[in-house]
């Protein structure tokens, strides 16, 4: 079988143990500057801590340095990421060719690149350039198909790691500058006001309206649990959640699922053995309904009503009293419902329950055969935040000739020597008190596979066996932290563009990013539209398309999106690609 990894989300530090504790194999992190998550910053003290936990199961610590920077945020990076490299961080993320430039050039450590989704990364052509810097990983965009994946994966050496979860941007990453032309908050730069969650209304040109007050460019969220097996067999080798925003509880669940669904096809890429207390289901924690957007084809990828959680399906109501409903479900009280009242999402809190009988904090407009929906299971959200699950890692105990071996999982080995001349009364009663004393690993990060004993015992304390339990596990631990090794960055070189000439989508925000794209054979670099603002230009560019979901695709007609302030926007559709782009 194949190592995967599963690479987690981690919002601060209580999330990125939680993570680790879950299951996953990485984590990707944002710094105190430069993430493209602006409110998942994290000291650097955090991070080398952060990172200490993570290495003792083998897990790999990602550092998000994936915005565009101007020129006197590029030498504070450069020095940030000497920093983190000297703290063991196993890689950084970027977007900015500021940075690939100076790994180029020799000026940072060799700490592993990837290279961010925005950079827009939908095509062999942009991921084999990558390939051909020499850059580790690529980190592709979540439009593609599993064909394309897989094109993607055969024709490139560099590791390809794929999103699996998530909330979706419906503008291909690095792509949507909405938000920065409608109110200055930049996307590439960590500021994004979600324009894609705001209500829209789709116009024709003869002012007749298609669809009214809708969240037209809001799009459901990921799930592509279903399709690990072949993305694995077709060369995936990161699966990542997206999520820094998200709360510890959410971490939990989703991390603990897809642990779960990529040990049926792979082996994992960090160390040890998750004791699990609860059963995850991802349907159960913060979603916009599910999707798994193009992997197999165009399919209904959008929410229009709602860019809110719907959380899990219950069922429909059967029945109406004068302050209850009836549903067959499993609820209970304090538990959110949610439900659509003429197209509006709704909600109510339970109050108390009564067989099917389910008594609302208030009465809504309620019909028989209205569905329901729970956003928030009050029993499932306190299991998850008591939940004991636990990391361990495997050790064996071997005791030979006075001298007593702990051997983990990963053959790290430690021993400690026994000094004790005095002989027990009773041989197998000491034998015994050993073995089960050393079993009692408690809050460790350990568990026993076995105990060996080769040799005769002397006499032992039962206090004593415990304190060198404590010991030599302890000794274990910093032999694993000594044996820890990171991957290296190999050298680096130029490559030729695939294109000659740039405009502000090629998000050039500094000069040394200029400098990067021109030693790449660009001859018109254009500055990033933060730079510029330029105007009259594409905003976004989507594969979401609107004439394909409200079935007019063949309409001769010019459409315009339309927002709440009255804001006109023009639609330009690439029909052969299907494609959509909004410009101002």
């Amino acid at each position: 079988m194949d190592k995967i990894e599963l690479l987690a989300p981690a919002k601060n530090k209580q999330n990125a143990i939680a993570a680790i504790e879950y299951g996953c194999d990485a984590i990707y992190i944002g710094a105190d500057n430069f993430g493209a998550r602006q409110n998942a910053g994290n000291s650097f003290e955090d991070i080398r801590e952060i990172t200490e936990y993570a290495h003792k199961f083998n897990v790999k610590v990602h550092v998000t340095i994936n915005t565009i920077l101007d020129d006197n945020e590029l030498v504070l990076a450069k020095k940030l990421i000497q920093n983190l490299y000297d703290i063991g961080v196993d890689a950084i993320i970027i977007q900015d060719m500021g940075i690939l430039k100076a790994a180029i050039d020799g000026e940072l450590p060799p700490i592993p690149i990837h290279i961010s989704t925005q950079c827009d990364n939908r095509t062999l052509e942009k991921v084999k350039f990558f390939d051909n810097i020499g850059v580790s990983r690529v980190i592709l965009a979540r439009e593609l198909s599993l064909e394309q994946i897989k094109e993607i994966c055969e024709n490139t050496k560099t590791e390809i790691e794929t999103f699996v979860h998530g909330a979706l941007c419906v503008s291909y990453s690095g792509q949507c500058y909405m938000s920065c032309a409608n109110g200055g908050r930049s996307a590439n730069r960590g500021e994004c006001a979600q324009s894609c969650r705001k209500k829209y209304s789709l116009v024709d040109e003869d002012d007749n309206v298609i669809a009214k007050n809708l969240y037209l460019l809001s799009l459901k969220d990921f799930n592509a649990s279903k399709h690990i097996k072949k993305l694995i067999d077709i060369g995936v080798k990161s699966f990542k959640i997206e999520g820094r925003l998200k709360d510890e509880n959410y971490v939990k669940n989703v991390v603990a699922f897809y642990r779960q669904e990529i040990d049926k096809y792979a082996l994992k890429t960090s160390s040890g053995k998750v004791f699990y207390d609860f059963i995850p289901d991802v349907n159960k924690s913060f979603n916009r309904g599910f999707t798994d957007y193009f992997l197999e084809g165009r399919k209904e990828c959008y929410n229009f009503n709602s860019p809110k959680s719907l959380g899990e399906i219950l069922g429909k109501i059967t029945k109406l009293g004068k302050d209850f409903f009836e549903i067959n479900a499993d609820i209970n009280s304090q538990d959110g419902l949610c439900y659509y009242i003429n197209g509006v999402l709704s909600g109510c809190l339970v109050n108390k329950v009564e067989g099917n009988k389910i008594y609302p904090n208030k009465m809504d407009n309620f019909t028989v055969g209205q569905v329901i929906y729970r956003n928030f299971d009050a029993k499932f959200e306190k299991q998850l935040a008591n939940s004991k699950t636990k990391r361990r890692i495997g050790v064996k105990f071997l005791y030979n000739e006075h001298v007593l071996h702990a051997i983990d999982e990963d053959q790290n080995e430690v021993a400690m020597e026994i000094i004790s001349s005095e002989q027990p009364k009773n041989l197998q009663k000491m034998e015994e008190n050993f073995i089960t004393q050393l079993q009692k690993t408690g809050e460790s990060d350990f568990y026993v596979i076995s105990v060996e004993i080769k040799d005769e015992l002397p006499f032992l304390p039962i206090s004593e066996i415990n304190n060198l339990r404590r010991e030599i596990l302890e000794k274990l631990t910093e032999e694993r932290l000594n044996n820890y090794e990171c991957d290296v960055q190999l050298p680096m070189q130029y490559s030729e563009y695939p294109k000659k000439n740039l405009d502000y989508r090629a998000n050039i925000h500094n000069h040394e990013a200029k400098s990067f794209y021109e030693n790449c054979g660009c001859k018109n670099c254009e500055m990033s539209f933060e730079s510029t603002k330029p105007k009259n230009v594409p905003l976004m560019h989507t594969k979401h398309c609107l004439k394909y979901a409200f079935n007019i695709c063949k309409s001769p007609k010019k459409l315009y999106l339309v927002d709440e302030k009255g804001k006109k926007y023009f639609l330009d559709f690439d029909c052969k690609n299907c494609e959509m782009i909004i410009t101002s």
